[in-house]
C-alpha cells in the first residue's frame, strides 16, 4: 500500500505542477518549470540521503511538493525589498504546505504524516536532518537551473552576496556536490569565488 499510495501522491503533485505556464529546458528537454524543479529536487534528495532504504516517504513528498503551483502567487504581487520578499516566501511556504496537505488527505495519509510533510515544506526545524537534506536539494536545483540567469542579471558584488547566502544554508556535502555541477562556462568559477 505504501509505495502505491506514494506513486499516486507523486502523480497528483506532478499533475498539479504540469499547469505551470513557465517552461525551462532541463537536460535538453522543455518542461513546466515547477514540475522539472520537483523532479530535480527528488533526484537530489535521493542522492544526498544516506539511509539504507533511501529517503523517507514524507521527505520524498516534501521534495516533490516544495513549490506546488508556485506561479499562482507571483513575486510581483508583493512590495519590493527584503521585507516584501520575506513575506512572499512565508506566504508561499504556507500555500505549498496547504496544497500538498489537501492532496495527501485525499489519499488517506494520516494527520501525523501530513503534518510532517507540512513541517518539511515550511522548513519549521532547520536543525532537523531531513529539513537539511531538503534545503540542500533545493539549493542545488537553484544552482543548476537558475544561477546562470541570476549571474547575468546581477552585478558581481550582489551575485557573490546571494551565492554566499545560498551556500551558507548548505551542508558541506551539498557544497561538494555544487562543485561537480555541469554549469555554464564561468558560473562554477563564480561559485568558487563566493566560497573563498
Amino acid at each position: 500500500m505504501g509505495s502505491d499510495r506514494l506513486s499516486r501522491a507523486i502523480a497528483a503533485i506532478d499533475a498539479a505542477n504540469a499547469d505551470d505556464p513557465q517552461v525551462i529546458v532541463v537536460h535538453g528537454k522543455s518542461r513546466p518549470k515547477e514540475q522539472a524543479h520537483a523532479e530535480l529536487a527528488t533526484t537530489w534528495v535521493e542522492a544526498l540521503c544516506d539511509e539504507p532504504d533511501g529517503p523517507s516517504e514524507v521527505l520524498r513528498l516534501a521534495a516533490r511538493a516544495h513549490h506546488l503551483r508556485r506561479w499562482e502567487i507571483p513575486r510581483s504581487t508583493y512590495p519590493e525589498g527584503r521585507r516584501g520578499y520575506h513575506r512572499w516566501r512565508r506566504d508561499l511556504q504556507a500555500f505549498h504546505a496547504d496544497g500538498v496537505a489537501a492532496i495527501l488527505e485525499e489519499l488517506d495519509y494520516g494527520p501525523a504524516e501530513v503534518e510532517r510533510v507540512r513541517a518539511l515544506v515550511t522548513k519549521q526545524k532547520l536543525s532537523d536532518p531531513e529539513t537539511q537534506i531538503l534545503e540542500d536539494a533545493l539549493c542545488l536545483v537553484f544552482l543548476e537551473t537558475q544561477f546562470h540567469e541570476l549571474a547575468e542579471r546581477l552585478d558581481e558584488d550582489k551575485l557573490i552576496d546571494v551565492t554566499r547566502r545560498t551556500l551558507a544554508k548548505m551542508s558541506s556535502r551539498a557544497i561538494a556536490c555544487a562543485g561537480q555541477l555541469e554549469l555554464a562556462p564561468g558560473d562554477l568559477e563564480k561559485i568558487q569565488r563566493a566560497l573563498a
